[in-house]
């Protein structure tokens, strides 16, 4: 639009309107300042910090399903949300029953028995005694977007379609289920509004609460030497799987670096029944090996608030700069 007035009211003139303009300048300089300080400083920090090698990566897994089988990757990226291997996305896909509640292997164990991978841009599920089923990745605009809860908070996901929904629940033997799909124009949950020791930054599509999930070979090893039957990694699902390190040492990692990727740790891993799922014949046993793991993993009395009567296993961290990170990169701790 034309004219004194424009599209933003009439035109300032004189005085005042320098003095506005001046004001507005002013402001924009120290936001810019601001954020080029809080930047340098942090690339100060970075510099400053000793790294210390304390392990190396032994298996990177991404879960675009969530609660159905990982897949194994050589290489990932490390977005703000999580891992990413091509188009599959960590945990970016969620079963829910048809009010949008989500449903994950604690109510339905044989979901560890769906194999999940991409093929010419659509997702592949295969499960024992199914036909192997493909869906695109980029769904159609017409698919409705459904309201999905986890852990009592909202979020979206757009819907798969109805011939995905009848394979799964033809599979589990189940009431009727759903599967959507997160995509990147919607509004992620605040990790923080799971648990209160992550920052307002920390973002997640449907994990439980964390971006990324580590767990070291020497833990795993050291729970295995207290049972009778031993367990895989894949009972605990972490993303990054580190070896070279001792047992439980992954708790006491603040800052790491892997590649040129940054992660910050926030809490260990509070484990629930899910551990107890046989991830190879999808059955789930209810006692071990949570059980063992009570009896030595509980947290101290101070984090009870947190952590509550759940065993620990596994550290989560959140992501601080991004990048890829491949098998065999080694794992430095930062050190101030």
């Amino acid at each position: 639009m034309s004219g004194p007035w424009g599209a933003a009211g009439p035109a300032l003139r004189g005085p005042r309107a320098g003095w506005l303009w001046a004001a507005a300048a002013a402001l924009a300089l120290g936001a810019l300042l601001g954020a080029w300080r809080w930047a340098a400083g942090r690339s100060r920090r970075r510099r400053q910090a000793r790294l210390q090698r304390v392990g190396t990566v032994s298996s990177l897994f991404v879960y675009p399903v969530k609660s159905c089988r990982g897949v194994a990757v050589p290489r990932a990226q490390v977005t703000p949300m999580g891992l990413q291997s091509g188009e599959l996305r960590d945990r970016f896909w969620l079963v829910t029953k048809e009010d949008g509640h989500m449903v994950t292997a604690r109510q339905e164990p044989r979901l560890v028995l769906v194999s999940v991978g991409c093929e010419n841009g659509c997702l592949a599920l295969s499960a024992p005694g199914m036909e192997p089923l493909r869906l695109p990745v980029r769904l159609p605009r017409q698919n409705p977007v459904r309201n999905c809860r986890l852990f009592g908070l909202d979020i979206q996901g757009r819907d798969c379609g109805d011939e995905v929904a009848r394979w799964l629940t033809t599979f589990l033997n189940s009431e009727p289920y759903r599967l959507v799909h997160f995509e990147p124009s919607m509004v992620p949950r605040k990790s923080k509004d799971v648990i209160d020791l992550f920052r307002t930054t920390d973002e997640v599509a449907y994990p439980d609460c964390s971006p990324v999930l580590i767990i070291s070979e020497a833990s795993l090893d050291d729970l295995n030497t207290r049972l009778e039957k031993k367990v895989k990694i894949q009972n605990f699902r972490p993303n990054i799987f580190v070896t070279g390190c001792n047992a439980f040492e992954e708790d006491t990692w603040e800052e790491i670096l892997i590649g040129s990727v940054e992660m910050k740790g926030t809490v260990c891993c509070a484990r629930c029944i899910l551990t107890t799922v046989n991830p190879d014949t999808g059955v789930l046993d209810r006692k071990e090996p949570l059980e063992t793991l009570k009896s030595y993993r509980l947290c101290d009395p101070s984090e009870r608030h947190i952590y509550k009567s759940s065993p620990l296993f596994g550290r989560y961290f959140a992501v601080d700069k991004t990048g890829t990170i491949q098998v065999g990169d080694p794992v430095y701790k930062m050190v101030q």
